[in-house]
């Protein structure tokens, strides 16, 4: 987590500010009670201080925001971080955050692959993509509200890839796409929609065979872990490569 103003660095480097200040940017716009902080900081055990410690960690990102925006401490109190119904409300409409951005993209590209507008959706899917620099909020020690909130980013980020892949493979770009969907069919290993997608990207590439193990491999692993089957989404799609099917499909959209 990475916070620049006029004056540089303004990010707290102490572990507990740092949470503070990652739940605030997560909820940008709304207000975050003194509650969710005393659950994410200390899990049902706070000190007997403990409003007092919070309100010190307010006060010293409010010293940060100030010198990073180039506001006096009030001003920040005043427009930024503001103290709100028994919370803290952070709103800044001059930045550039990240998070913001990659939101908005993630809205419109969605739209986008909706409408099966691909080019439009795969370039705004490559956008938000872009904004990763690893996992999220890496740097941040992760509690209660946090690490949640973190989970919901990180499958965000995996249903943009899956979307962007099922955009390309519309687009016949079935050849391009089967290095990233090795990659990402190892790290996610019971992701159905991710295999059909390599399943059909291999078909469509003129590797039946592969495309055919993937599925028999899918589904070893899944009865052998899980007890389950693959979804019968998943079996027509593997019907359609066993008979040659020119036509298979993957078997719903990631969206």
């Amino acid at each position: 987590m990475t916070v620049t103003g006029r004056s540089g660095a303004a990010a707290p480097t102490a572990r507990k500010p740092r949470q503070v200040l990652a739940l605030l940017v997560l909820g940008e716009g709304e207000v975050l009670s003194v509650d969710s902080i005393v659950r994410e900081l200390w899990d049902g055990q706070p000190p007997k201080s403990v409003l007092t410690t919070v309100q010190t960690y307010v006060m010293l990102i409010r010293r940060l925001l100030s010198a990073g925006l180039g506001m006096t401490g009030a001003e920040v109190a005043r427009r930024a971080l503001i103290t709100r119904n028994s919370g803290y409300l952070l709103t800044l409409p001059d930045a550039g955050v990240d998070l913001r951005a990659y939101r908005s993209l993630e809205r419109e590209g969605m739209r986008a692959f909706e409408r099966r507008d691909d080019e439009r959706a795969v370039r705004l899917f490559d956008d938000a993509l872009g904004l990763w620099r690893g996992r999220a909020f890496a740097d941040v020690e992760l509690g209660g509200v946090l690490g949640p909130e973190v989970a919901g980013l990180e499958q965000s980020r995996l249903t943009l890839k899956e979307c962007r892949i099922e955009a390309e493979l519309r687009r016949g770009r079935h050849r391009e796409m089967l290095s990233e969907l090795t990659v990402l069919t190892a790290q996610n290993s019971y992701n159905e929609n991710l295999h059909a997608l390599y399943m059909l990207a291999l078909h469509r590439s003129g590797h039946r065979g592969r495309a055919l193990q993937t599925y028999h491999d899918l589904r070893a692993q899944m009865i052998g872990e899980l007890g389950v089957e693959p979804s019968r989404r998943v079996q027509q799609l593997h019907q359609a490569v066993l008979t040659g099917a020119a036509a298979a499909e993957p078997p719903a959209p990631a969206g």
